[in-house]
């Protein structure tokens, strides 16, 4: 048995199971390549594609094969920056992958192919683990499995083409249904850890997203992702759209051009603030950014399970947030917010690079001399000239060394990055202590699942200056443009502002009710599968009445259902393996037939041999039972690229034929009446 499996797995490959083998290896490798950096995966498809055509009638030679590995690994380290992680690893097995068709001619080859890319579906959940990914995956898993399938057939000496493409795929289908009961035992019931044992490694390419750095510019791409980046829900009443400002990290150094956040600055205690009476309650469930990063409606009163507040009440996790995370938080409005400014705070707030920005350091001092002492009467002063002389616009030319001063008196147009940076640079040289603050602004009211969406496009940057009395105090100078002077508003992109084709994902006009619904079942997704965590699989069995289920209890729970779910597998697999072709089928009924005749066949007798002795029992059934198990016999070890005809004329014949009962003594007639 073993060396006619390994006779078989050198054979070599016929072309139609090369191509089942190829095409289950691109639809193994498809999801991967969707998460990948477009210009990574076209290299990547290239190569594969390329590849391919020049070795589709023999292998490429050795030094080729070994050349193309070594380019595509060049090429992969080159684009991720030569960083280690895990989308670097993924790019590599997609890479191998690629050039593995190159020496793809055997039983042996193909069975690693086949193999090795049923990893690629599980590396692209490492990178995404949406609804789409798990699709494609598991379309993946069924095209390999028939392709594996078909290799069996190839490498046992099963005819070529003897299932037809339905009954592969229900066989493939019976073999999902026997793990699936174990499988989702397992998900549901298997004791989670609070915390992981290890952690995910990072990525090398970072997601477009918020950072501790801001140079005017650079959200260009940022302010045109439409894709979400958090959904929130209250509980109770939620704030003005113009209110909703989800604070994020704050900026305190600038160089001249970019705006950077203190480290060291995170580990200080959260400076004082007096709350309003207003009170938001409210759970927001964010989408990944690989950072610690984390948002809050301005400003938060405390911070959740897993996280800590920094000196200017920015947030921040334990663990960098590599998948979809839950968070409950309570913000309000301050009355007061550090009301005392210490003199290392105050000179971090005023300091400014030398020699850059020489107009805005003049016109600072000047207000500064009219205004005296009144730190107010500046901020209102410049809040009136950006209303009555700037505009809004994406489309801002490149600045120069001296970026403020060419924004605040050449062009006089741009986006938030522009206002909140010059407005703050302005205040710092009016001697105001300011700072900037990044995050998101407002969000779009999903009217079917009743939450909030915030994307990434929703980006922003404000003002905070500090006064005597409230202390830091948000100025938002973009809100400040009117909005008649606006060019290209971020509204123009909501649901339904563009008619029925608007622009941008968001932007598709009378479709936005569809769009709704695609992030209604987005957000589904992520609370039944994605958020299902120890906390809630501890709850799992509450509508029972069961408050938590301890450990114990989910082993306990978990081994029976298991148990029960081995058996499902018995029975299913037992049941497929008798019932798998409807040819076998009817010959098992015609076999039961005889059965009830006294004439089964024995498990040790061959069709032939059993036919022979049937026919020496039964005369009469001889010529027709010789006929169908020879043709049987044909069909089931003779078979031949044309045998799916008669395969349904044998099947028609098995199915008609009906065994007449014979009479096992004469009948004897009495002579009262001629009654038996």
């Amino acid at each position: 048995m073993a060396e006619a499996l390994a006779r078989g797995l050198r054979l070599s490959l016929d072309p139609t199971s090369r191509r089942w083998a190829l095409a289950a290896a691109g639809a193994c490798v498809l999801p991967l390549l969707l998460q990948l950096p477009p210009a990574l995966s076209g290299v990547i498809l290239a190569t594969a594609l390329t590849v391919t055509a020049l070795a589709w009638r023999r292998p490429l030679p050795g030094w080729l094969r070994l050349l193309v590995a070594l380019a595509l690994v060049g090429i992969v380290l080159s684009l991720t920056g030569f960083s280690v992680g895990r989308d670097t690893g993924c790019a590599l097995l997609a890479a191998m992958l690629a050039a593995k068709p190159a020496e793809t001619f055997t039983l042996r080859d193909a069975r690693s192919l086949v193999g090795f890319a049923l990893f690629a579906p599980f590396g692209a959940f490492l990178l995404d683990q949406g609804p789409l990914t798990l699709v494609l995956g598991l379309g993946a898993a069924v095209l390999a499995l028939a392709a594996l399938q078909r290799l069996v057939e190839s490498t046992t000496g099963e005819p070529v083409n003897a299932l037809a493409m339905h009954q592969r795929l229900a066989a493939i289908g019976r073999l999902l249904a026997i793990g699936l009961p174990l499988a989702l035992a397992a998900f549901w019931l298997v004791p989670r850890l609070s915390a992981p044992l290890w952690g995910v490694p990072e990525r090398a390419l970072a997601r477009p997203g918020l950072s501790d750095t801001m140079a005017p510019g650079e959200w260009v791409d940022l302010m045109t992702d439409d894709s979400p980046a958090l959904r929130v829900r209250f509980f109770g009443d939620a704030p003005a759209t113009s209110q909703m400002y989800w604070r994020g990290p704050v900026l305190w150094d600038f160089d001249g051009r970019t705006w950077t956040q203190p480290r060291w600055f995170r580990n200080l205690p959260p400076a004082p603030m007096q709350p309003s009476p207003v009170r938001w309650d409210y759970e927001m469930e964010v989408e990944p950014t690989e950072q610690r990063q984390l948002v809050a409606l301005d400003l938060p009163l405390a911070a959740p399970e897993g996280t800590r507040l920094s000196l200017d009440h920015g947030l921040y996790t334990r663990r960098p947030m590599n998948a979809v995370t839950r968070w409950r938080l309570r913000s309000s409005p301050p009355l007061a917010y550090a009301p005392e400014l210490g003199q290392v705070l105050r000179r971090a707030a005023l300091e400014l690079p030398a020699g850059y920005n020489p107009r805005t350091l003049a016109l600072g001092r000047q207000w500064r001399a009219e205004a005296g002492a009144d730190d107010a009467a500046i901020v209102e002063r410049a809040m009136r000239w950006v209303r009555r002389e700037f505009v809004y616009t994406l489309t801002t030319p490149l600045l120069g060394r001296h970026a403020v001063d060419e924004f605040l008196f050449d062009y006089q147009a741009g986006f938030c990055e522009h206002y909140s940076s010059a407005f703050v640079v302005l205040m710092r040289a009016a001697g105001i202590p300011a700072r900037v603050v990044t995050g998101y602004a407002g969000g779009y009211r999903n009217r079917l699942g009743d939450y909030w969406l915030v994307r990434r496009s929703d980006a922003h940057a404000w003002a905070e200056v500090w006064l005597d009395g409230p202390g830091w105090v948000r100025v938002d100078p973009t809100a400040a443009v009117a909005p008649e002077r606006i060019y290209d508003t971020l509204a123009d992109r909501a649901p339904g502002a563009g008619g029925w084709f608007g622009d941008g994902v968001f932007g598709a006009g009378r479709l936005a009710p569809m769009l709704d619904m695609s992030d209604w079942l987005r957000r589904g997704w992520n609370d039944f599968v994605l958020g299902f965590d120890a906390r809630r699989q501890q709850r799992l069995l509450r509508p029972l009445g069961i408050e938590r289920l301890e450990p114990a209890r989910l082993v306990a729970l978990f081994s029976l259902c298991a148990a029960l779910a081995l058996l499902w597998m018995a029975w299913l697999s037992q049941r497929g393996e008798r019932e798998r072709d409807p040819v076998l089928r009817a010959w098992r009924r015609l076999n039961r037939r005889y059965a009830r005749l006294g004439l089964t066949r024995e498990p040790h007798e061959s069709a032939s041999d059993w036919a022979e002795r049937v026919a020496r029992a039964r005369p009469d059934l001889a010529a027709e039972l010789r006929a169908l198990t020879r043709r049987f016999s044909d069909w089931r070890y003779a078979r031949d690229q044309a045998g799916r005809r008669s395969a349904r004329e044998l099947l028609a014949a098995l199915r008609q034929h009906r065994p007449a009962p014979a009479f096992s003594r004469p009948v004897r007639f009495r002579r009262n009446g001629g009654r038996p």
